[in-house]
């Protein structure tokens, strides 16, 4: 039997790069259970053990071990956890704890949470270890977890065209980089890339390439380039007059995200709103500006089809 390793190919462990992983609000829960006799649950709530206290002193440990998880968990992220409870539900032989752990940040808190559970467990076994030698820890598990992408996924499929506006590359001068990741990234989360086409630096050929995929249409659209402040960056000027609502929420997360990485990222112009149904995000055309525009609005954007057919969302 092969020996199963967190190992790659090379030996190594490796933490998990969440550096491009947008911070939000995160909340996990986890339970687990301790099995002892029924004498030892009528010394626990007589508070008549020789440690004392068991509840509170296994809150205490529970909590502080969900402050530390990184330190126990070699691979863990640190995390700035603002809140961690813990209660505690007995029974006629056993404890139940509950545990709820709250971050905001680039990555999930569950192990906090769990970890929370384990050492209260721990705790309260070793504060009854004396008077019983029966106890059980188990069914440590989560059982619910909020916040993150995984949160807002969407099942909408919507058609899609991604349009790179480059004079280089129409002329076959350079290749096109983030046009294949804008691609590779929406086809990822669902959206069916039914056109990508590379258009010149010409604000007529824009407008008419956009006419038709309006009309043909096309439900999301995705500019990559000319949003700049040089002569030749045309694509602000072009789709701007054309849309019929603009989403300037969209328009601050993309800047906001790309400022707290590049601070030259001030400098360009973003735009998102719709022409009719469709819906056009305009974006600079670096890779960066490309990657960044997924890890901000994928999955979260997808409902804004849902919303424009009055659902819930």
């Amino acid at each position: 039997m092969k020996k199963l390793s967190h190992m790659d190919e090379k030996g190594d462990v490796r933490m998990v790069d969440v550096t491009d992983k947008p911070v939000t609000e995160r909340i996990t829960k986890a339970e687990g259970t301790i099995g002892m006799k029924p004498e030892t649950i009528q010394l626990l709530m007589a508070d008549d053990l020789p440690k004392g206290n068991v509840l509170t002193t296994a809150k205490l440990a529970g909590i502080q071990a969900a402050k530390k998880t990184s330190d126990l968990v070699p691979l863990c992220h640190p995390l700035n956890v603002s809140w961690v409870d813990i209660e505690f539900q007995v029974h006629e032989e056993s404890v139940q704890i509950l545990a709820v752990a709250k971050t905001k940040e680039a990555t999930g808190i569950e192990m906090e949470a769990l970890t929370a559970v384990s050492v209260a467990a721990l705790t309260i076994y070793d504060m009854c270890k004396a008077v019983d030698k029966t106890m059980v820890i188990s069914n440590v598990m989560l059982i619910e977890k909020k916040g993150g992408k995984s949160d807002h996924s969407s099942d909408y499929s919507p058609k899609t065209a991604v349009l790179v506006l480059s004079q280089s590359v129409h002329e076959g001068k350079s290749k096109d980089i983030s046009g294949s990741i804008l691609k590779e990234g929406l086809s990822a989360h669902g959206c069916k890339i039914e056109q990508d086409e590379v258009i010149p630096d010409d604000s007529a050929q824009l407008k008419l390439v956009l006419e038709s995929l309006v009309a043909d249409g096309l439900e999301l659209v995705v500019t990559s380039g000319g949003t700049g402040v040089g002569p030749f960056d045309i694509t602000i000027e072009t789709i701007q007059p054309m849309l019929t609502q603009r989403l300037p929420g969209v328009e601050q997360a993309l800047h906001s995200y790309g400022r707290s990485k590049t601070v030259t990222a001030m400098l360009s112009r973003l735009l998102a709103g719709r022409i009719g149904d469709t819906f056009v995000i305009c974006l600079p055309g670096s890779p960066g500006a490309a990657k960044d525009a997924l890890a901000v609005l994928m999955p979260s954007f997808l409902h804004v089809f849902l919303m424009a057919e009055g659902k819930r969302h």
